[in-house]
């Protein structure tokens, strides 16, 4: 197990990872809730997208990424990534003391939300065929229509989150789908966050879903259980940005961070 030196310190960071700029829609969301806490960002985007690559391979990507950030002393851990909590959160539990909040598709939420229609989850390739979904859908799926959206995550990446081209991949996937009512689609991947706009043109009528509220909500659940949370009123806290591809990255970042839902 490893343990950081700065895991009791209040006024450490909490570090936030992902494959790439999709976990900064998470980020969005904890600044939103918890405005005083300091936050450090790292994008892996020089090895995106997890999704494609197997759960070995993820493995090991994610705990270097983990180790980067420990080093930057942080009190906390948010696996802004479907794929990698698939994948690796178990790993990065055992060898963490301290708090650490993963993702998953929002199945349960949504399958609330099915009356006669399904459930689409759009997700990476890799988190609809790993054991967490196939749990998730045992428990929650029986309207639900897995479809794996390979290279969308990649379209993000670029910068492509509205327009014709993403107009064009997204009415690829209402067809796959076919002639069916849809109540609701869950966004399985925190780079699909961004797509909201464009998704709810695509199925107009179905609840759009995902789960990063409820990764807020638990980081700061967690916070205060340890006595981690700085609770200090009015004070605007800090985001530090880091990518590990071209330093240009920065800047997309910081566009999606500052866009509107």
């Amino acid at each position: 197990m490893v343990v950081s030196d700065n895991s009791a310190r209040r006024d450490a960071p909490v570090g936030v990872f992902d494959s790439g700029v999709g976990g900064i829609s998470v980020l969005r969301d904890l600044r939103a809730l918890m405005p005083d806490e300091d936050f450090i960002y790292f994008g892996d985007g020089a090895n995106a997208p997890y999704g494609e690559k197997s759960s070995g391979e993820i493995r090991v990507l994610a705990w270097n990424v983990v180790e980067k950030l420990l080093d930057r002393g942080i009190k906390a851990l948010v696996i802004a990534c479907n794929t990698a909590t698939a994948a690796a959160a178990p790993l990065i539990r055992e060898r963490l003391d301290m708090p650490v909040v993963a993702m998953e598709p929002a199945l349960k939420p949504a399958s609330a939300c099915a009356h006669g229609g399904k459930v689409v989850v759009m997700a990476t390739p890799l988190t609809l065929s790993l054991d967490k979904f196939k749990r998730l859908m045992s428990e929650y799926g029986r309207d639900a229509l897995p479809m794996p959206c390979p290279g969308l995550m990649d379209m993000v990446e670029r910068g492509v989150v509205d327009g014709p081209e993403m107009d064009e991949y997204l009415a690829g996937v209402r067809e796959k789908i076919g002639d069916v009512r849809v109540d609701a689609v869950v966004l399985g991947c925190t780079h699909y966050v961004f797509l909201r706009t464009a998704v709810e043109r695509t199925f107009p009528g179905a609840q759009v879903i995902d789960g990063n509220g409820g990764t807020a909500r638990q980081l700061k659940r967690l916070l205060e259980e340890r006595g981690l949370a700085r609770g200090e009123s009015g004070r605007v806290g800090s985001v530090e940005l880091i990518t590990s591809d071209d330093p240009s990255e920065i800047e997309l970042m910081r566009k999606l961070l500052n866009m509107r839902s």
